[in-house]
């Protein structure tokens, strides 16, 4: 697969306010709130610019001075909005409450009627935004906030098919948020038919696509997945969406809050490929790792084609290395992800 890296990656979705207490504290003990951004299809589209690689990220927020600072965040990374809508009465915010050991993460979503939530096709100018771009991403979180938006997805991958670009669907499936009387098993399988590549957690696919994958229960960087229980998943995948070019696997073992293990495993023309487990003993956010992973896996086909395993190797990197830096957003280079991928893992001061 080869593509003009000059062109952009267009990914769409809700970008909403993150307000999370800090050093740990639980929300009644708080006080004040660290304020970010995020969102997985911003998330993806941040991590592509820190590569290098021209991205623009599609979305609707109000015309009102918090969206301002959101777009200029985004900016700062080098993301384009030069075809956000600004419209409707608010930013979605979610509030998190961070693990730790044994305790879980607590989201708490505040996002109806948000500029997003109120999207409807025909509203943003798709043809003109893909006359310059070569991949367009989006995810089920998009299809999942209400109707009008899985239309939107729809209506977005149509267009994109007609332009001729390459389409990548991250599954993302979020429970909470599927609330407009249909099913994700109804939507997503068929806007997931018209995309290219597929990524999603070995749950989701089991969630959504109703096939069983091998349970990932490394407890230590020396496991061996049980690759011929994924090939064969994921040629189960292949056969159901023949259009299908990439399907793609991201594994993850959690032994505690801070402790977690991942891989990742990558199908296409008939071939697995597997990437090795990162041991990650002091997890600083886990959220946005998934989207590491997809920017990772997008950078990695885009820039290295003709190397299926590196581009495998340099999204699961890129996901490990998430763990390490709060927020949604990645932050790290195409170069020093590479180093990770290519080199040991070792924490070592790099002077």
């Amino acid at each position: 697969m080869k593509m003009d890296t000059h062109k952009k990656i267009v990914t769409f979705g809700e970008i909403m306010l993150r307000l999370t207490p800090p050093d740990n504290l639980r929300f009644n003990q708080t006080k004040l709130f660290r304020a970010s951004y995020g969102g997985s299809e911003a998330n993806v589209a941040v991590s592509l610019a820190n590569y290098g690689l021209p991205s623009e990220f599609i979305t609707c927020v109000p015309d009102n001075r918090i969206a301002d600072a959101c777009l200029d965040d985004l900016r700062s990374y080098g993301v384009r909005t030069d075809h956000v809508l600004r419209h409707g009465r608010r930013l979605g915010l979610y509030y998190m409450e961070e693990a730790a050991a044994m305790r879980s993460s607590q989201v708490v979503y505040d996002r109806a009627d948000s500029s997003f939530d109120a999207l409807k096709p025909g509203m943003i100018d798709w043809e003109t935004i893909f006359r310059d771009a070569a991949w367009f991403h989006w995810s089920g979180i998009s299809a999942a906030v209400s109707a009008s938006t899985a239309e939107v997805c729809a209506e977005a991958i149509a267009a994109a098919r007609k332009a001729g670009l390459v389409v990548s669907c991250d599954i993302n499936y979020r429970k909470n948020l599927w609330k407009y009387g249909k099913t994700p098993q109804e939507v997503l399988p068929p806007l997931m038919a018209q995309c290219d590549f597929f990524f999603g957690t070995d749950d989701e696919y089991e969630k959504i696509l109703d096939i069983r994958l091998p349970k990932f229960e490394a407890r230590d960087a020396a496991y061996q997945p049980d690759t011929a229980g994924y090939e064969a998943a994921s040629r189960q995948v292949a056969e159901r969406f023949p259009h299908c070019r990439g399907i793609v696997f991201g594994l993850r073992s959690v032994l505690s809050a801070n402790h977690h293990l991942i891989s990742g495993t990558l199908y296409t023309d008939g071939h697995l490929f597997t990437s090795r487990v990162y041991d990650i003993d002091c997890v600083v956010d886990c959220v946005g790792v998934g989207d590491a992973f997809v920017g990772g896996l997008i950078y990695g086909l885009v820039h290295h084609a003709d190397d299926m395993q590196f581009a495998l190797d340099f999204g699961t990197a890129a996901c490990a290395i998430k763990n390490t830096v709060p927020g949604d957003y990645s932050q790290f280079s195409a170069e020093e992800t590479a180093q990770l991928a290519l080199g040991p893992v070792n924490g070592r001061i790099a002077r």
